[in-house]
């Protein structure tokens, strides 16, 4: 009796590890000069849906450290007003 498992072709292996996306890279990690402030909205505005809500980690690409501190950034600049909670 053969192993059937090293008849298979080595191209459908390789098919099921292959990504179908590029990882992102944590923007804060790369520049460490960019700081994370209720203040700056304009930063702050990429990890907003357009319905407002707060986009998790693997849509914005941060790490979790950074992606605490961008949570916590939004939710004082709603506080503040400078950010709507919800969009019209």
């Amino acid at each position: 009796m053969e192993n059937t498992a090293e008849a298979k072709p080595i191209q459908e292996e390789d098919k099921k590890r292959v990504p179908r996306f590029k990882k992102r890279v944590c923007r804060f990690c790369t520049n460490k000069e960019l700081p994370i402030d209720y203040k700056r909205v304009d930063i702050l505005v990429r990890y907003v849906s357009n319905k407002g809500k707060i986009l998790p980690r693997r849509l914005s690409g941060n790490c979790a450290k950074h992606q605490r501190q961008v949570a916590k950034a939004i939710k004082r600049a709603r506080m503040a007003g400078l950010m709507p909670f919800t969009v019209k």
